[in-house]
């Protein structure tokens, strides 16, 4: 039960997915604190409403623009990513690699077919898989 359980885990699909949720988790947070801390003050200083607090940033209209939080964000997002990179990307990119897969790194090269213009046909292919034209070369 164990080894099925590992061997789930270790799928590069879900690996994969994993880290893309966690950096659009990571980046959805990023764009709620440019709202928050920039966009909404322009809007109620552009509206004529009043909301005035401490931090870094100026003041527009009675609007205080946080541009201290937002920066406090953009650095938090980066050394999140930092550490799902190193915590999660590099051990698992290592461990594929023993395994003799490569995974996160450049996509395989791929051939078009000169009849049906498709261009995700593999190097080595001798025959189109959408229009089962002969390639040649």
């Amino acid at each position: 039960m164990l080894k099925g359980f590992r061997s789930f885990l270790l799928q590069g699909e879900l690996i994969v997915i994993a880290v893309g949720l966690v950096v659009a988790l990571a980046f959805s947070t990023l764009i709620k604190s440019f709202t928050d801390s920039i966009i909404r003050p322009l809007v109620n200083a552009a509206e004529g409403g009043g909301n005035a607090s401490a931090g870094l940033g100026w003041t527009v209209h009675g609007q205080r623009i946080l541009l201290g939080d937002f920066i406090s964000s953009v650095v938090y997002f980066l050394i999140f990513m930092v550490v799902v990179y190193f915590a999660l990307v590099v051990p698992y990119r290592t461990y594929m690699a023993r395994r003799g897969s490569s995974v996160f790194g450049p996509p395989a090269a791929t051939k078009a077919c000169p009849e049906c213009l498709s261009a995700d046909l593999p190097v080595a292919a001798t025959k189109c898989r959408h229009c089962a034209s002969v390639l040649t070369g």
